[in-house]
C-alpha cells in the first residue's frame, strides 16, 4: 500500500464515520421531535435508508434549523433536570433541623410568626 493509498483509506474512514454520525443525529431527531407524525417519520427512514446521502441533505436542508432548536431545547431540559437534581441533593437537611434553623430567627425577630409557619410548612412537605 502506497502512501497516497493510506491517506485516502484515513479520508474514506473519516467521512464514513462522520456520516454514520450524522445519520444517528437525523434518526435521534426524526424520533424525538413530537410535532412529525408517524408516516412522515417512517417516510424519512425509508428514504434515509434507500436514498442515504441525497435523504440526509434533503433533511439538513429541510429541518436544519428545527433540528438545532430541538437538541438545544433537550440540552436545556437535561441542564434543568440535573440542576433540579443537585439542588435537592445538596439541600439534604433534615424537616427537623430546617424548623430548628427557622425556630432561631423567629427568637431573634428576623422573621415573624407567619413566616415561621410557612416556612415549617414547607419543611414539612
Amino acid at each position: 500500500m502506497t502512501f497516497w493509498e493510506s491517506i485516502w483509506s484515513i479520508v474514506v474512514a473519516f467521512l464514513f464515520v462522520a456520516y454514520l454520525i450524522l445519520l444517528f443525529q437525523i434518526i435521534s431527531d426524526l424520533f424525538r421531535d413530537r410535532e412529525l407524525g408517524g408516516f412522515a417519520k417512517a417516510v424519512w427512514v425509508f428514504f434515509l435508508f434507500f436514498a442515504p446521502f441525497i435523504t440526509a441533505l434533503a433533511y439538513i436542508i429541510a429541518r436544519g434549523r428545527g433540528m438545532a432548536l430541538r437538541s438545544e431545547q433537550r440540552a436545556r431540559e437535561v441542564t434543568e433536570q440535573n440542576e433540579s437534581y443537585i439542588r435537592r441533593v445538596a439541600d439534604s437537611t433534615s424537616p427537623a433541623q430546617q424548623i430548628a434553623s427557622a425556630h432561631d430567627l423567629l427568637e431573634e425577630g428576623q422573621i415573624t410568626e407567619p413566616e415561621f409557619e410557612r416556612l415549617k410548612s414547607l419543611a414539612l412537605s
